[in-house]
């Protein structure tokens, strides 16, 4: 930003933020000092009570601790000795801070208190009671049986819970996986980010939003899946190896995006809410939230809105970005009942809205095409929403534990088409390409002695169609494909013994595709997986893992569509992969170190093109590297570096982000480093993180270096726990520069969407 212009908006700009933070705050004040607010020692049990998600594997007692105190926010102290030799149970799953400790202190022998918001942990190793209180108040743990909590198996898998999240206080996708080198995230704004796993896009791993399938090709300048991350609760990623039972066309693995839940927020029946407000320095970005939940006699309600609107942002080299303004609405609302037989139904809508001028190609600045009837900027109107009918049993019984699950998941992108309507004088037609799928699923998990096995059958029905208004061509252009699915599967996760953990599955797929033209085929096809911890030591796991899959023929975007698309007698190819795995992990004493090995090959990846004869282009692709990491956790705070190498070629080929689309990106070497500490004692919390990609060479294309810096504090006062302040600074030093995936730094003639430059972000959060 210059002088000029920031001294132009500074006042504006200050005046502007004060009223709307303080009008914030006063307004959550008032809510808090009204008949909601409690006593501190009240707000610490109801913290106590509250429902959380916990993810600690079996470890050394301490370091299971410092996890335990880090996913509970809770301080935890214990006696070295008491810890010396002892290991923790695995602990997995939404519980209160009480059960949680309860399962991870399992057969130690060891009692705990919790006062103030303070685990005491004490060696009490001849008590045998369980559950009791103790003489001195303390609750003695016995034995809990956890068998086949450790068997969810995975070779390389992310996992993003509630805690991170709300400690990356994400405003994109590219938030969300900024620490995680194995994830790539292209473009600087959320309406055109793609999201690539070991180089591999997202269109080719089985993506699902509260278990729906999502199946959105519509335009390859926007973003396949458009999420406003502050309503999700939790992300999983299965890169390359993904279980049977994630759904069908798991080509190079899944991605799992989970919402809020009423159950995370209330422990027992009540209400709350939220008010949240955010300022971004670099656009002018204002970013309000609010939210209430409420859970009455097996009644549960939940309701969110996020509304952000701002400017263009400016560059490192200080140059506005046109065409990069805020203008999103979101929203979720689920409601359940849950009876006292456990039988539980809900029902969820989720909805994102994107509405405003990006350039002419919406993941690329400036191309330069020699079209002069293409203007620079055109509006962009991106329409994304899921609805999701899911029941369970919460008290399952022997074998039995059902799941059915009835989802529609839907995509739309709004834009004018222009084209030469003589003497390179520019003319348009409204265009509009949507997705659609419905889709479910009806499994059961049967328990095992030793895990769990997971049979089931699930269903698509996909279709993606062009509407256009095309009448001064005096042709339609109007198209649509459509593909229908019905599989089969199961999946075991078992402990045979020990220190060995298994994970096998396959599914029968059969597929019917129709295209543009009213033409139909059908196909059928077979996929398996197969991967492994074992236990070397106490704190070494050698991982592998391997899997074939079958994904039957893609349907294409919708803005390439051509309803004379000539197919051939056969009809497209279907698309298979091959995925193989290998790694190494280590744990001690809260140090952790791992490393892997993988490679992904796609076969007839199909990426039509609109020429007549295109219908059926395909590639084969393939991704191969090695992700390094390392780190230390204590108590209070953490330190993480993660290294990862991948190399793309397609048909044989280095790859590029053109002939990528919908495969694969340029990505190279990523280094991530994470940092956090937390002082109690004050409520504070500091932290960063930094993304290093060096520069980088495949074939005759080098790809610039860049390293960026954010860092970041948060301030929960004990006189207001209710409330949250957060500072952060985002590219603290001014870079200038595209992430390693964002579309077009090859090509001379295109211009990459740089991302922002140093900015600070200032929020404020008040729950009650």
């Amino acid at each position: 930003m210059t002088l000029e212009r920031f001294s132009t908006h500074r006042d504006a700009l200050i005046r502007a933020m004060s009223r709307r933070l303080l009008a914030t705050t006063a307004f959550t004040l008032v809510l808090l000092a009204g008949p909601c607010s409690l006593p501190l020692m009240a707000q610490t049990a109801t913290e106590i009570a509250t429902m959380r998600s916990y993810d600690i594997p079996a470890q050394p007692l301490a370091n299971a601790l410092k996890a335990f105190g880090r996913q509970s926010s809770l301080q935890v102290s214990l006696a070295a000795e008491a810890a010396q030799g002892a290991s923790s149970a695995t602990v997995i799953g939404n519980l209160t801070a009480d059960a949680a400790l309860a399962r991870l202190l399992a057969g130690t022998g060891l009692t705990y208190r919790i006062s103030n918001g303070v685990v005491l942990v004490g060696d009490q190793s001849s008590a045998v009671t369980s559950g009791e209180p103790s003489a001195d108040g303390s609750t003695v743990i016995g034995e809990i049986n956890v068998t086949g909590q450790r068997t969810q198996t995975s070779v390389n898998s992310v996992n993003i819970g509630a805690e991170r999240l709300e400690a990356r206080n994400p405003t994109s996708i590219a938030d969300v996986f900024r620490d995680e080198a194995g994830v790539s995230v292209g473009s600087s704004m959320p309406t055109s980010q793609k999201v690539y796993v070991n180089g591999l896009e997202e269109t080719t791993l089985a993506v699902t939003i509260d278990g729906s399938r999502q199946n959105n090709r519509v335009f390859h300048h926007n973003a396949t899946n458009l999420i406003d991350p502050s309503l999700l609760k939790a992300v999983d990623v299965d890169a390359g190896i993904a279980p049977a039972d994630i759904g069908p066309g798991a080509l190079a693995g899944s991605i799992a995006y989970e919402t809020k839940d009423v159950k995370d927020l209330l422990a027992q029946d009540g209400f709350g809410g939220l008010v949240s407000e955010s300022y971004n320095s670099n656009s002018r970005t204002f970013t309000t939230g609010l939210g209430g939940w409420a859970m009455q006699d097996g009644f549960e309600f939940l309701g969110f809105l996020n509304y952000g609107k701002g400017e263009n942002y400016e560059a490192g080299n200080g140059a506005e970005v046109r065409g990069t303004e805020t203008n999103l609405l979101s929203g979720l609302g689920k409601f359940a009942y849950e009876a006292e037989s456990g039988d539980r139904f809900e029902f969820s809508h989720e909805r994102v809205r994107d509405d405003a001028e990006r350039p002419y190609r919406a993941n690329a600045s400036v191309v330069t095409t020699g079209r002069p009837w293409e203007p620079a900027y055109r509006n962009y109107k991106l329409d994304r929403d899921n609805t999701v009918f899911t029941y369970t049993d919460t008290t399952p019984e022997g074998w039995w534990d059902p799941t059915i699950r009835l989802a529609y998941s839907h995509s739309s992108v709004e834009t004018p088409i222009f084209y030469n309507a003589g003497g390179g004088v520019g003319a348009s037609y409204d265009g509009q390409g949507e997705s659609g799928s419905f889709n479910g699923k009806f499994e059961n998990r049967f328990a095992l002695e030793n895990g769990s096995l997971v049979a089931g059958v699930d269903f698509y029905n996909d279709k993606i169609s062009l509407e256009t208004d095309s009448e001064p061509l005096g042709y339609s252009e109007d198209a649509s494909e459509r593909a229908r699915n019905i599989g089969i599967y199961t999946q075991a996760r078992i402990e045979p013994i020990d220190d060995l953990r298994l994970s096998f599955g396959g599914r029968a797929d059969k597929q019917w595709f129709e295209g543009t033209t009213g033409e139909k085929w059908d196909h059928a096809g077979l996929s398996g997986n197969a991967s492994m911890e074992y236990d070397l030591t106490s704190f070494l796991t050698a991982k592998a893992g391997a899997s074939h899959v079958w994904a039957g023929i893609p349907i294409a975007e919708a803005f390439i569509m051509n309803p004379a698309w000539d197919y051939g007698t056969s009809g497209p190819e279907v698309t298979t992969a091959n995925n193989a795995m290998l790694g190494l992990e280590f744990h001690h004493e809260g140090f952790t170190v791992e490393g892997s090995l993988f490679r992904s090959s796609i076969q007839d990846a199909r990426v039509a093109k609109w020429a007549v004869a295109r219908a059926n282009d395909n590639y084969d692709v393939e991704t191969q590297g090695f992700e390094l990491g390392a780190g230390y956790d204590w108590v209070d705070g953490f330190i993480k570096v993660k290294y990862v190498h991948v190399d793309a070629e397609i048909d044989g080929m280095p790859v590029d982000s053109d002939t990528g689309t919908y495969l694969t990106t340029p990505v190279g070497n990523i280094i991530t480093v994470s940092a956090a500490h937390t002082f109690v004692d004050w409520g504070l919390t500091v932290g960063g993180d930094m993304e290093f990609a060096p520069e980088y060479q495949d074939g005759t294309t080098t790809y610039a270096a860049y390293e960026v810096v954010n860092l970041y504090t948060e301030w929960k006062p004990e006189q207001l726990p209710h409330m949250t302040f957060r500072a952060e600074v985002q590219n603290l030093f001014n870079e200038t520069y595209a992430s390693r995936a964002t579309y077009g730094q090859e090509f001379g003639n295109v211009e990459p969407l740089y991302e922002q430059g140093r900015t600070f972000l200032l929020s404020v959060k008040a729950t009650f």
